[in-house]
């Protein structure tokens, strides 16, 4: 199991299970949401449970996708896509230690110039 939580800890989430890889969105939505580059891991939704839901608002970024954050200290958690049966969950939420380590870089065509990617890592212009 893991676990993990937004700043002020009012939003608390356990996941059952081994975590998946986590990969870095690079998108523009991404970037804008968390204030960098998004790195997250995709865990299922039976896998996950929430404390503090009532505090989560989501946000829908596009037709296909909304983000869901704290509404009291705003902090970004999860990316959850329409239509499938995971949720991204940051990596920065988690508790220590989580056992994963980024595989691959995403939409590196849309990084932002006051960055390099230099970490070996695989980078996909797109997904």
């Amino acid at each position: 199991m893991h676990s993990g939580s937004c700043l002020c800890g009012v939003v608390r989430f356990e996941v059952d299970g081994d975590l998946k890889v986590p990969d870095a969105c690079h998108c523009l939505q991404c970037r804008k949401q968390s204030g960098h580059y998004w790195a997250s891991t995709n865990v299922p939704r039976g896998a996950l449970r929430l404390q503090g839901a009532e505090r989560l608002t989501w946000y829908q970024s596009s037709e296909k996708v909304r983000r869901g954050f704290c509404s009291v200290c705003g902090s970004a958690l999860f990316w959850e896509p329409a239509g499938h049966d995971f949720v991204a969950v940051g990596m920065g939420a988690f508790d220590k230690p989580t056992g994963v380590h980024l595989e691959k870089h995403i939409f590196v065509a849309d990084k932002g110039d006051y960055y390099e990617i230099a970490d070996g890592l695989p980078q996909h212009e797109r997904f």
